[in-house]
């Protein structure tokens, strides 16, 4: 499955959490800022992961063909699938969008026509395209879904709410539905409803690692670290190759007091995700928490050379001074 996302996880990297990070904590102030920045989903959008993840890949379900109008609907409809099958999305969106001009009554085809849109990252279209499905099938759950997690995406809550408790209300058991509820309810800054959503979803998703992972983000930030270490473990017993989740759970190590620990999964993170900035820069400190003083150096220029390579200047000079102040760290020692 491909993960995320744009998902933009608020997480706390260990020289922000409290955490007595010994004389390496005294470089802090000459960063300016002690919590990092959003960390960026790796591989595509969070509120897709789960989506993807229920298979929610274009519907194969063309309505019995009432005339030749909606017999080529059917036919560019079943095009447009073998096209995503084959990852040409561009040829896949003029098919469906022919399918919805054959045949205007084809739930379906907007539907699919939205999940293509999606792909391509043109939200508006597909937003427009969903809410088209719904007004052809008003019990058309998953259009429900899929347009509010598009709205959420654009970042237009209230609408998106809206949405997607219809689709709750249609399909209470919607693990996606109660997923996008729960990432609605954060961003909202809502976290008791946001846990609530997320336990929902877990229990009717229970493949899925993604609310077990946002979950322990959410007592992260609440400061109740050994239920945020459970729900890490949790995701990661799901997807072992998470890079988010270990970073996150080598995050909740260091502040319940195992770096040695945390170091193994900021390693694991790095080896899923060789240019994860945020977890060498979290290695590194974790190291100097150690007085493992030369390793913490080449990591942390590790994290500065891969801020460089994401064009992110500003962090690549704070793990940079922190380098500077390593160096006299070690000196001194």
């Amino acid at each position: 499955m491909k993960r995320l996302t744009h998902y933009q996880a608020c997480l706390v990297l260990l020289a922000s959490m409290g955490v007595n990070m010994g004389a390496i904590a005294q470089a802090h102030s000459q960063a300016h800022s002690a919590v990092a920045p959003p960390v960026q989903a790796q591989k595509t959008d969070p509120i897709n992961h789960l989506l993807d993840r229920a298979n929610l890949h274009p519907l194969d379900q063309p309505a019995a063909a009432a005339n030749k109008d909606s017999s080529l609907g059917d036919r560019a409809l079943q095009e447009g699938i073998a096209f995503i099958r084959q990852g040409n999305v561009v040829a896949a969106i003029a098919a469906f969008k022919q399918a919805t001009e054959l045949d205007s009554t084809s739930a379906t085809a907007y539907y699919n026509l939205g999940l293509a849109l999606r792909q391509d990252h043109q939200l508006q279209a597909a937003a427009s395209a969903f809410w088209q499905a719904t007004q052809t099938n008003s019990s058309f759950a998953l259009a429900y879904v899929n347009l509010g997690a598009v709205l959420l995406e654009g970042n237009n809550l209230a609408q998106a709410e809206a949405y997607l408790d219809q689709a709750l209300a249609l399909d209470p058991t919607s693990g996606i539905a109660q997923y996008n509820m729960g990432l609605l309810q954060r961003q909202k800054g809502n976290p008791t409803a946001a846990l609530e959503a997320f336990s929902q979803a877990i229990i009717y998703t229970p493949a899925a690692p993604e609310p077990h992972y946002h979950a322990g983000v959410i007592y992260q930030e609440l400061g109740q670290q050994n239920l945020a270490k459970q729900a890490f473990e949790a995701a990661i017993a799901l997807d072992a190759n998470y890079p988010e989740a270990r970073y996150s759970l080598g995050v909740t190590l260091v502040r319940l007091g195992h770096s040695e620990a945390a170091i193994a999964q900021f390693t694991r993170a790095l080896e899923i995700l060789p240019t994860f900035a945020h977890a060498y820069y979290a290695k590194g400190l974790a190291l100097a928490e150690l007085e493992r003083y030369s390793e913490a150096k080449a990591t942390m220029q590790l994290a500065v050379n891969a801020y460089i390579a994401e064009g992110n200047s500003h962090w690549a000079a704070v793990a940079q001074r922190q380098i500077t102040y390593l160096e006299t760290v070690q000196t001194s020692s």
